[in-house]
């Protein structure tokens, strides 16, 4: 048994042994405080149980998700031949990791800056390699400049032709499922590896682009329609639209 399922936790235990059989993996029922045996790799246990649960690789459950770290786990991440950190750009950017094209992880990104969690992703897929959308350009330009602050200008991305990526659902369009469709999708398609450096070679925004931003910051504010500059800014990838948002706004005051 590579899996055993310790826990004092009533509602885990059976969320636990439900997905585990759906998906044929066998395991081990232990009590917390009993011997777990040299061949038990994983251990599934609740939150409170943690502490009290002496192995070395536990797994704390809360609901039917725990699976996926799971399969990651008994796999190996090692043993992935391709494994792409996938990103579709937008004010909301969609993020997906996909390891020999299957489907491990996705998120739902707060902004264009929300980078961090890209970082967490390379330290636990050491072999992972990013790969971003072509399209959203001023949303993009400002995560590469992120990703260049943490990782260098001269980190490779690969570039993906994105048309089509992004599905419609009943004529809807639902921002979030669409988002992280669409970095499935980019995952599984191939590009062109550029340096960020390369990619950051951003040209002077033109007058329509401009009063583009503008009328998008009045859309999402109701009432602020930010400065040309500003809008400028935003256009370059120097600030998000929030932001610029947020500045015209004390400005007013």
């Amino acid at each position: 048994m590579r899996v055993a399922v310790v826990t004092s936790d009533a509602r885990v235990y059976y969320t636990v042994t439900k997905v585990l059989k759906e998906y044929g993996i066998p395991f081990l029922s232990l009590k917390v405080g009993e011997k777990i045996p040299f061949d038990v790799e994983v251990v599934l246990t609740a939150e409170k149980d943690l502490p009290r649960v002496k192995f070395p690789v536990k797994i704390p459950v809360q609901d039917e998700t725990f699976i996926d770290e799971l399969l990651v786990r008994l796999e190996g991440r090692e043993g992935f031949k391709k494994v792409y950190i996938a990103i579709d750009p937008g004010e909301r950017p969609g993020l997906s990791v996909v390891a020999d094209n299957r489907v491990i992880e996705v998120y739902h990104l707060r902004s264009p800056k929300d980078v961090d969690i890209i970082v967490e992703l390379l330290e636990k897929y050491p072999r992972a390699r990013i790969k971003i959308g072509h399209g959203a350009r001023r949303q993009r330009m400002l995560m590469l400049k992120s990703l260049a602050d943490l990782l260098g200008y001269d980190y490779p991305i690969t570039v993906v032709n994105e048309d089509k990526t992004t599905p419609k659902v009943g004529g809807l369009e639902p921002s979030g499922v669409s988002d992280i469709v669409a970095a499935i999708n980019i995952g599984l398609r191939d590009g062109q590896e550029r340096r960020i450096g390369d990619l950051l070679e951003v040209k002077e925004p033109t007058k329509r682009e401009i009063e583009d931003i503008k009328r998008r910051s009045r859309e999402i504010s109701g009432t602020i329609t930010i400065s040309s500059r500003l809008a400028r800014e935003v256009a370059l990838g120097n600030i998000t639209l929030d932001e610029a948002i947020k500045k015209q706004g004390r400005r007013s005051k």
